[in-house]
């Protein structure tokens, strides 16, 4: 099939086709190139295709007779997760190639640009379809310079510091990602993916660091490999580069959303069978997802400017997606991927729109449009909150106990109606601010809305969990392993209860112009966490003071190694 080998090159084609060639033909080339990029994608369908059907694809590039001195094999294993991963970059890369034609057709580096975007879902579709750890590494490395050239106006301070703190703290994590694919080849003597899990899964091995101290062999790589695809994904505490990044051209920061961001959470689903392995690893996803989700999403709260406020909130989603690794709900992260790829990339271009109209047009918008909203409506609230409250509770206990369906058994199921329920929570939410339109059409669209959210999870649960692990036991040890001691996890039920109680009031006391009680400690509190935030916690100045700190030691060192040398 040699489409498949054509498919990761033809965005590389784009390239070479938009930099060969006089000034006066730039935008012909340019448009040109889009056709190389738009039949990536057709190619990327049907591989994914011929994958479903057919089964996973292998392709190296040489004998291994001939170079059996070689390790590391050079070529292309393709499975659906690859296959599914190849469509979403070949996808989003064409539409923001397409876009960005238009968008810098006045820059003097318009031809740099464009060809950098080719290169880039290159490099991303050949990174997704790695046959093992050291070329994925190796595509994972080039992302991290490519981040650095895409900031593209690296004449402007703030542009430039931006892209080499970017460069910067990437090597923090690719420096353990290193560490990570070391370990795994001395444990288990392979980096090829299916070897890798079989050995890993048939030969567990104990590590002692520390005398008394013993640590499993795939809690130690997995460890690693994940504070790798913390830095990509911009997990807490290593999500600074992302903010800082935003000076690039807006069409840059759609570009991430096609694997770079998510690259994170492709990179725990490609070695799934290994970090199912282990308990502490899934758990430590857990955790670091959660609180980047929760800091996410209250610094997007904090900011005014728009570029800030989606960046931040790519850094929630992604924390969203982390956390759902970690419970190993794998299929739903791969899933969540999907979906906010092309929700944010679309969003991120429409931003570029917004923010140039607004440039060109100062009354944009107007301050004097305000948009009249009739009063609260009862029965809007009371809808919502039946929805959200009772229907899922209904829902559990008509299947448990009525039709005797095991469903309260295992945490993984409770895990898929517990993201039901919380996604479900949120849209609702925000359709109760539809003041404009009679409240039985809200109500409707609220019923709607819980509707459509649960045939999609269902959608996830069912067919795209079948669709990318197709054995069943697999999925269910994924889960079994990611466990949550129950304590917790009850505890983690109530609270989203008790938050999705004390919203619906809170809504309903406000708009009846009504107060609620609370200490003065707390109105204090308030201010001083909304000035934390705005202020993204303070971290960019928390890593320049450590790294002044770490410069003087340096400096210190060598004047002390100078002493010694004289």
């Amino acid at each position: 099939m040699p489409f498949v080998i054509l498919v990761p090159f033809l965005p590389l084609l784009a390239a070479v086709i938009v930099v060969t060639g006089g000034v006066r033909s730039r935008q012909a080339r340019a448009r040109l190139a889009a056709w190389p990029m738009g039949a990536a994608f057709c190619g990327a369908v049907a591989m994914l295709y011929v994958v479903a059907t057919e089964g996973p694809i292998t392709i190296r590039f040489y004998d291994p007779a001939s170079l059996a001195s070689l390790a590391v094999r050079l070529g292309f294993y393709i499975d659906r997760l690859s296959a599914v991963m190849m469509v979403l970059i070949s996808a989003v890369g064409t539409i923001i190639y397409t876009y960005s034609i238009g968008y810098m057709h006045q820059d003097p580096h318009e031809h740099r640009y464009l060809a950098l975007i080719g290169f880039t879902t290159c490099v991303l579709l050949c990174m997704v379809s790695s046959a093992n750890l050291v070329m994925l590494f190796v595509f994972w490395q080039l992302l991290s310079y490519l981040l650095y050239l895409l900031a593209h106006n690296h004449a402007h301070a703030a542009t430039l510091a931006g892209a080499y703190r970017t460069f910067t703290l990437l090597r923090v994590g690719d420096a353990a990602f290193l560490a990570g694919i070391i370990l795994a080849y001395s444990l288990y003597g392979t980096l090829e993916f299916p070897a890798l899990f079989t050995k890993a899964v048939a030969a567990p091995v104990m590590l002692s660091p520390a005398p008394g101290w013993e640590i499993n062999g795939a809690t130690a790589v997995t460890l690693l490999l994940f504070i790798g695809g913390m830095s990509k994904s911009a997990q807490f505490p290593m999500h600074v580069w992302l903010p800082r990044s935003l000076y690039a051209p807006t069409p840059v920061h759609a570009l991430l959303h096609a694997g770079i961001i998510n690259a994170g959470g492709f990179l725990i689903n490609r070695l799934a069978p290994l970090f199912g392995l282990s308990s502490t690893t899934l758990h430590v996803a857990f955790v670091v997802g959660t609180m980047t989700a929760i800091l996410g999403a209250a610094m997007m709260l904090a900011q005014n400017d728009i570029k800030k406020t989606l960046g931040f909130s790519t850094i929630g989603q992604m924390g969203y997606m982390i956390m759902e690794c970690g419970l190993g709900a794998f299929s739903l992260a791969v899933f969540h991927l999907i979906a906010h790829g092309l929700f944010k990339a679309t969003v991120f271009l429409n931003c570029g729109n917004v923010i140039h109209k607004a440039r060109h047009e100062p009354h944009f918008p107007d301050p004097g449009h305000q948009q009249e909203q009739e009063g609260f409506s009862r029965l809007t609230w009371l809808t919502g909150f039946l929805t959200t409250l009772f229907i899922p509770l209904l829902i559990l206990l008509l299947t448990h106990g009525a039709l005797h369906i095991p469903l309260l058994e295992t945490q993984g199921t409770v895990i898929f109606l517990f993201f039901i329920w919380v996604t479900s929570s949120q849209a609702i939410l925000t359709l109760t601010r539809l003041r404009a339109v009679a409240s039985w059409k809200v109500s409707a669209a609220m019923l709607l809305t819980l509707l459509f959210i649960v045939f999609v999870y269902l959608f996830a649960v069912e067919s795209f969990t079948a669709f990318l692990y197709p054995d069943p036991q697999q999925v269910a040890s994924f889960f079994q392993t990611a466990a949550l001691p129950s304590g917790l996890f009850d505890a983690m039920i109530v609270i989203s209860t008790l938050m999705t109680i004390a919203g619906w009031t809170y809504l309903y006391m406000t708009a009846h112009g009504r107060t609620m009680r609370t200490p003065r400690w707390l109105d204090g509190l308030k201010i001083r966490l909304y000035v934390l935030f705005m202020n993204r916690l303070y971290a960019d100045e928390l890593y320049e003071l450590l790294g002044d700190v770490a410069m003087r030691l340096i400096h210190r060192f060598d004047k002390r190694k100078q002493g010694w040398s004289q």
